[in-house]
């Protein structure tokens, strides 16, 4: 089995070295060294001291010959691997050579047509029959989280305890990249790009709202104390929902996806991933659903973001006094323009587009934050962050596993349906996305760092955000004005409007603020589009514009038909949905990863420890003949066991004859 459209180089076939992987040159040089003195043929050495430590020994030997041989086998060859000065036909060629089926326009039919046509027929059923498709929806989404929440619950918890035993094991070490490889960018530049993944119309969108929530009309059932326990309680759940656990479910394909990307050479796709564990399957159906699998997922998560985006924005302008009111006709011409506005950062190009974009979104984050921590209750707010980091730290464990299995009834039900359950999907739906994002700029970190900054920098980046973000509506609330829960409910959606309407600058706060949510949204449909192209493309990093164009639209279109289908519920339903199947890729990439990572682990250590056996060998050698004449009584003994050994090979023919012959006196 060969991961590559020509079969593997063994140890003794010619091939360049520019055309090897860091492992099988080391090898190479070490196989050489050692074999420079090893005894032929004719030269029969002694036997070891028992049968016992030569089985061993060999087993030892063949499972590292294995795991190398396994090694080079997941290993492109240079030749193949794309490179940042290659063409786009260039590229295109190294696609077919690594076994990817491009067909014309530069697409990959077998992924394309099959994910475009379903994501169509989703969004004409919820336009055309927005309300049967609604009931279908919830129905659904009702039986995942009543008969599988605990699964979700599981494994995102596992998946947090893989991130870091993988980056604080030997296997950490590993570079994503050759092993003298530098990082492709500088530490801050990187942490910069973490932070700007972290950063989305979520964040903006639930920042006051949901500890507002937890703490008032909707505390998690099971909760009992004072308001101010209740208040410690809502930003430590927050902190669950946007902190570690969201970035390790992004940390596993990140991972993957980087390991096989800038160690093994394979292209921009999920399907390779898999490879360690699935083999040349990858290239097959199987390669094929995967990809499709995380289309939909990335195209939902878009989705969603995209719903939630123009909900706020409406409920911006309705508290602003443009509008008087919000319906769904509104919701549909925003998703409209916005789409439009996408549509031609997409035209612009990459470097035009997404990362002017990006510039943007982080200065008006950046802004408002301040500009909140500053005219707000300041000293609130940093208390807040630091007392709810205890709180989150004291309940990790307990909110990580807590399903609860203890609190019967509907009300638990709709509140995990509508909150822990909604989120865990909504990441892992999400995941294609950023894992790719944090991949592709990951370049030349070892594992180790990967963890570290992917799992941290986003992490404290938000649960700053939440704490000022969610201080300023529990400080109204408890403290001020206490006006944001009417009727008994918040209204995530313009929640932030109030507390900034509160503030100095209010009304240019919350202009900015309008403004924020729709670059979030032309970012989010951009880049999304982009990386639905790359898979649809079969990898390549440079997919059709027209294609581009017609995901983004096709974003666009799914989150109109979501909404008019039930809303923000059907929104977090199509998460949900679509996140179950994808949630089964994870858990099969995180044994691809390990299994990749063991074999590669294993192959250094054989050839380390073939390299010092070596460098042994040459010092012992070294001693003793530097100072053979000191012992004239052992230099006689090594002439003696050298004539007995010249005396015992006779050449090939006559191999077996003289065996009988008495050894030399020791």
């Amino acid at each position: 089995m060969t991961s590559s459209a020509q079969p593997p180089h063994s140890a003794g076939d010619p091939q360049d070295d520019s055309d090897k992987t860091p492992l099988q040159h080391e090898h190479d040089v070490a196989l050489a060294t050692h074999d420079e003195d090893a005894p032929t043929e004719d030269t029969p050495t002694e036997a070891p001291s028992t049968a016992d430590t030569t089985a061993t020994d060999t087993a030892t030997i063949d499972a590292d010959e294995a795991a190398l041989a396994r090694h080079e086998e997941l290993s492109v060859p240079a030749s193949e691997q794309i490179r940042a000065e290659d063409s786009d036909d260039d590229i295109t060629e190294k696609l077919r050579a690594q076994g990817v089926k491009i067909g014309k326009f530069g697409i990959a039919p077998r992924v394309f047509w099959p994910s475009m046509l379903v994501i169509l027929a989703v969004g004409f059923v919820g336009v055309a029959f927005p309300e049967r498709t609604g009931t279908v929806f919830t129905s659904v989404q009702g039986w995942i989280v009543s008969t599988l929440g605990w699964y979700y619950m599981l494994i995102v918890g596992g998946f947090v305890a893989f991130t870091v035993v993988v980056g604080l094991s030997r296997m950490g070490d590993i570079r994503l990249g050759r092993d003298d490889e530098e990082p492709e960018f500088g530490v801050f530049s990187w942490f910069a790009m973490l932070f700007a993944a972290g950063m989305g119309i979520g964040l903006v969108f639930y920042g006051v709202g949901e500890p507002l929530t937890y703490a008032t009309v909707s505390p998690k059932p099971g909760w009992e104390g004072s308001e101010a326990e209740l208040q410690g309680l809502a930003m430590a759940q927050t902190f669950i929902h946007w902190g570690l656990h969201p970035w390790s479910i992004y940390s596993v394909i990140g991972l993957a996806l980087a390991y096989a990307i800038h160690r093994r050479g394979r292209p921009v796709s999920i399907r390779w991933a898999l490879e360690p564990l699935l083999g040349y399957r990858v290239k097959g159906w199987m390669g094929d659903a995967i990809d499709i699998l995380a289309i939909f997922g990335t195209v939902f998560g878009v989705a969603t973001s995209l719903g939630l985006g123009v909900q706020q924005i409406s409920a911006g302008m309705a508290a602003m006094g443009i509008v008087d009111s919000t319906d769904n006709t509104l919701l549909v011409i925003l998703i409209i323009v916005i789409t439009f506005l996408a549509t031609l950062s997409v035209v612009s190009g990459l470097g035009a587009g997404i990362r002017w974009l990006s510039n943007i979104n982080l200065s008006l984050a950046g802004l408002l934050l301040i500009s909140m921590l500053v005219l707000g209750p300041t000293v609130f707010l940093l208390q807040n962050f630091v007392e709810s980091l205890g709180v989150y730290l004291a309940n990790l464990m307990q909110m990580t596993f807590d399903v609860g299995a203890y609190q019967r009834g509907e009300e638990a039900a709709s509140w995990f349906t509508g909150w822990t359950i909604f989120y865990w999907g909504w990441w892992i739906a999400w995941s294609p996305f950023v894992g790719v994002f944090i991949a592709r700029i990951s370049k030349g970190r070892t594992i180790r760092q990967f963890v570290a900054g992917v799992l941290l920098v986003p992490t404290i980046v938000g649960f700053l955000w939440f704490a000022v973000m969610g201080g300023s509506g529990l400080f109204r609330q408890m403290y001020g004005e206490g006006d944001l829960v009417a009727d008994g409910a918040v209204s995530v959606e313009s929640a932030l409007f109030q507390v900034l309407d509160g503030l100095p600058l209010g009304s240019i706060l919350s202009v900015i603020a309008i403004i924020l949510v729709a670059v979030f949204f032309i970012t989010s449909s951009d880049s999304g589009s982009l990386v639905v192209d790359m898979l649809a493309s079969g990898g390549h990093p440079n997919p059709p514009t027209w294609s581009r164009v017609v995901w983004a639209l096709l974003e666009g279109f799914l989150a109109t038909g979501l909404l008019l289908a039930g809303g923000l519920e059907a929104l977090q339903a199509g998460s949900l949905i679509t996140a179950l199947p994808f949630s089964v890729v994870l858990i099969l990439m995180c044994v691809s990863t390990i299994q990749a990572l063991v074999v590669e682990t294993r192959a250094r250590d054989h050839i380390k420890r073939r390299q010092d056996m070596d460098r042994l060998r040459d010092y012992v050698t070294e001693e003793l003949t530097g100072n053979l004449e000191e012992f004239p009584e052992f230099e006689s003994y090594v002439d003696r066991r050298i004539d007995y050994r010249i005396s015992r090979t006779r050449g090939v023919f006559a191999r077996g004859r003289g065996r009988q012959h008495d050894r030399p006196a020791r």
